[in-house]
């Protein structure tokens, strides 16, 4: 280390699930507007960090079968180093992770709107229909051979440190 203090830019990026499904249907089923059904995702490091069917998995940004974020929010910058960013990422294993992350990072929260989510959502009718698609898109690197299911992510990895 030569002492010299590097920042590192954070971004969240924020995946609609539903594909839109649930902005154009919940008002009917709900009774009121539901923007979507979120998954998000960290990008440090060059990588996109994410939690998938298998723990914790990192691709190149935008690389998993998601396709292009719907959005992406600049959480600012980090003097985590990748090195140390792994070994946190160790001790982590829960779906929540990302608002974890950026606060470990940044010090900031992500969007209220996503950890806000009620999750009663899920068990009204617009939730059940929903909960088919939501469950059939496990974010898993490929190649990975989990119970006869092979991941259809693009590029996208474990985190080796989980291996151990």
């Amino acid at each position: 280390m030569d002492g010299a203090s590097s920042t590192f830019n954070v971004k969240l990026y924020i995946y609609d699930m539903s594909k839109g499904l649930a902005r154009q249907l919940s008002p009917m089923m709900l009774g009121k507007q539901l923007e979507g059904i979120w998954h998000t995702s960290i990008v440090v490091h060059g990588a996109e960090f994410f939690f998938g069917g298998q723990g914790i998995a990192s691709c190149p940004p935008g690389g998993t079968l998601l396709g292009e974020p719907n959005a992406i929010v600049d959480l600012g910058n980090t003097e985590v180093n990748v090195d140390i960013f792994t070994e946190y990422l160790s001790s982590l294993g829960e779906s929540t992770y990302s608002n974890e992350v950026a606060q470990f990072l940044t010090g900031r929260m992500i969007p209220s709107y996503i950890t806000d989510l009620p999750t009663e959502v899920l068990s009204t009718p617009f939730g059940q229909a929903l909960r088919p698609l939501i469950d059939s898109i496990t974010i898993t690197p490929p190649g990975n051979n989990m119970n006869g299911y092979y991941g259809q992510s693009l590029h996208c990895h474990m985190m080796p440190v989980l291996e151990m």
